[in-house]
């Protein structure tokens, strides 16, 4: 197939062109030309600002493709400009969204048909892949446009562009620095592996099943909190100092009334008075503490699952890596770029909640 990659230069989008150009198809990507990659042998690259309507009309000419994956739309004017250049020129349209589009759930695992969450919680990242999928449904509904919808969920692997994600917890355990766990640590969580999303939309391409249709993207396993401190443990070779943190102290920390600085941790008991920019801070450092989904959405010890049984029925697909697997992977990239050595992180929360913790009473 002639295929169109949107983006195509970082963690997912170059993941896919490697899968496609493996697997025998004819790639061209699109994107700004910003970022270095090294793009397989034979790919043509074309560059534009997608947020100039004019250079990318010029760089997309008057070709046609057989399958165009985009991922690199954010706002819903990429998705009505794309779905307008491309009407009748592409058989196929592949958007990449997000499962932080579902509202919570206890009812699990999460399928394609659960409510979405527009409430005051969402974010604006959230919010417009929302408003990119409504747009791609109508445009298929109304006109036929071929587009199909992956949600992608806690990807993970090598090159991530999250580095707090995997790398943090690597970097944690290789320099032996105690780990956090939030709660009793069972909350259960779930990562899919980047090469086994992008095979999952390779095999998409050209299935008119999957038209007007959205798909969760992830992996087939789960792991609780201290399930995953305890693989990536076992793959770095460490036995690490856990520390639990008392479900009180989570609660305060979401609601954003424990002050985040690095010196001692401080509570404020009315949550009345918690400015937002202070619960904000405090969300994104709970998923610095151990890798968490939409923490804005779901409350820090509620687990998130999500099914992918649609795509494994209307496509085929089966996710190849287990957790351990992805896990002993992407260490053995970080070791051979040399990151466990080079790459860094602020850890001065953490040394704060560790102080605390220390000095508490044992039991």
């Amino acid at each position: 197939m002639r295929v169109l990659v949107m983006g195509g230069s970082q963690f997912n989008g170059l993941a896919l062109v490697r899968e496609l150009v493996r697997t025998g198809h004819r790639v061209t990507v699109c994107n700004r030309g910003k970022t270095p990659a090294e793009l397989p042998q034979g790919v043509e690259r074309r560059i534009a600002d997608r947020t100039d309507p004019a250079a990318l009309r010029s760089a997309l000419g008057s070709g046609d493709w057989d399958c165009v994956f985009d991922i690199s739309a954010y706002r819903p004017e990429d998705v009505r400009l794309m779905s307008e250049i491309l009407r009748g020129r592409t058989g196929h349209y592949i958007f990449a969204s997000s499962t932080v589009i579902y509202a919570p759930s206890d009812l699990l695992p999460i399928t394609e048909d659960h409510p979405l969450d527009k409430s005051d919680r969402q974010n604006e990242y959230g919010r417009n892949k929302i408003l990119c999928e409504e747009h791609l449904v109508q445009e298929h509904r109304e006109r036929g446009f071929p587009a199909t919808i992956a949600a992608f969920s806690m990807v993970f692997g090598p090159n991530n562009i999250i580095p707090d994600r995997e790398q943090r917890m690597f970097v944690r355990l290789a320099r032996g620095r105690p780990v956090l766990i939030p709660g009793d640590g069972t909350t259960l969580g779930q990562i899919g592996h980047v090469d086994d999303e992008a095979r999952a939309l390779r095999m998409m391409a050209g299935r008119p099943v999957t038209f007007g249709r959205r798909y969760n993207l992830t992996g087939g396993g789960y792991y609780s909190d201290e399930g995953y401190v305890d693989t990536f443990a076992q793959v770095v070779g460490v036995s690490p100092e856990k520390l639990f943190i008392p479900a009180a102290w989570m609660d305060d920390l979401y609601a954003g009334r424990m002050s985040l600085g690095a010196g001692p941790l401080k509570v404020n008991a009315d949550i009345r008075t918690v400015a937002a920019d202070d619960r904000a801070a405090a969300l994104f450092r709970i998923q610095r503490i151990l890798q968490r989904l939409a923490p804005n959405l779901h409350h820090w010890n509620r687990s998130v699952i999500f099914s992918t049984e649609q795509l494994r029925r209307d496509v085929g697909w089966e996710p190849e890596y287990t957790f351990p697997a992805a896990v002993a992977q992407t260490w053995e990239w970080m070791r051979r770029e040399g990151l466990d050595r080079t790459v860094d992180f602020d850890f001065a929360f953490e040394d704060a909640l560790i102080e605390r913790l220390r000095a508490l009473p044992s039991a």
